[in-house]
């Protein structure tokens, strides 16, 4: 299979005219059903130093003998969050993960190939075996290492972490109902994706409000984003960087904007079934490899994304 040799360049403007032209972020997203759009990154590349090319290749021994074989790690992914993962105006997979997932595959020396799901169904297709991993913006927590999320369908995984970020509030340009936190949701209609952290952050709301939050819990993130476009919500809540990437790019930043803080930080991760543990461990010196080469910083900056950055790849630190 051939990797995706295409040179990073500023992915804001790229994605910027396809907004501007009334689109927004959705009518260049794939359908969330099983057989949706695949792509491929990664690759080894040419013209790499000594140093780089016997780093490659210790890293490239660490991978089990079947990806090694294989050259290839397929991804599980919900492609239609950017700028976390989405498809770009030229009909291709792009943002954060999928730079991610190239820059490891140089480095591991094997092809990383993108595959469409719904995010709901990730950790179980992984644990089936249609998956060998998981990258699309998942929160590493205690409940999915152990197989108790909703999500999980039974089965646990590691989590090789890799960014980190919480919830963000999104409302309409001028924010016409004064919302600054969470609490302000009561009484409101709020959107947000199902099987997520922000989904649980609604219901959790919901408890403490007096004026019950009326939900709108969608499949896709975008589904969400369209609502709050069309007036059908008063708020949506999403991942920050999500968020952010929203305010500034829909409509030329004059659609949406991210009110209050930050909202419970926490660690995404790559996620690897639990029996993979050689898996895990390349990954994981494949993703602190990345962090010390300045690869990944350069990643972040592409993306507006450097409030994400962390500094070292760990294993299941979410709590």
């Amino acid at each position: 299979m051939t990797a995706r040799t295409t040179p990073r360049r500023p992915r804001l403007a790229a994605v910027g005219a396809l907004i501007a032209a009334g689109a927004l972020l959705l009518g260049a997203c794939g359908d969330q059903t099983d057989d949706g759009e695949s792509g491929d990154s990664g690759g080894t590349g040419g013209g790499a130093s000594e140093e780089t090319q016997d780093a490659q290749s210790d890293l490239h021994a660490m991978l089990p003998q079947e990806i090694q074989d294989a050259g290839e790690i397929v991804v599980g992914s919900d492609i239609a969050y950017p700028p976390i993962e989405f498809i770009d105006e030229n009909d291709e997979i792009a943002g954060i993960d999928p730079d991610i997932g190239e820059a490891l595959g140089e480095v591991l020396g094997v092809d990383f190939t993108f595959e469409n799901g719904t995010f709901d169904g990730l950790i179980l297709g992984m644990n089936n075996g249609r998956y060998d991993i998981i990258m699309s913006a998942m929160t590493d927590t205690k409940e999915r290492q152990e197989g108790a999320s909703a999500d999980a369908g039974g089965g646990g995984a590691d989590f090789v972490n890799y960014f980190q970020a919480g919830s963000a509030i999104l409302v309409a340009k001028g924010n016409p109902e004064g919302v600054q936190g969470v609490d302000d949701l009561c009484g409101l209609t709020v959107a947000a994706q199902q099987g997520t952290a922000n989904e649980a952050l609604v219901e959790e709301q919901q408890d403490a409000c007096d004026e019950p939050i009326d939900p709108v819990i969608n499949e896709v993130d975008t589904d969400s984003i369209t609502a709050l476009q069309n007036g059908r919500a008063d708020a949506v809540i999403t991942d920050y960087p999500v968020a952010l990437y929203n305010e500034l790019t829909a409509g030329d930043g004059e659609l949406f904007e991210v009110v209050g803080d930050q909202i419970d930080a926490a660690p995404y991760g790559i996620a690897v079934p639990k029996d993979q543990t050689e898996l895990s461990d390349a990954l994981q010196a494949a993703v602190q490899e990345i962090m010390d080469n300045g690869t990944y910083a350069e990643i972040l900056q592409e993306w507006n994304a450097e409030t994400g950055a962390i500094d070292e790849a760990t294993v299941n630190a979410g709590t």
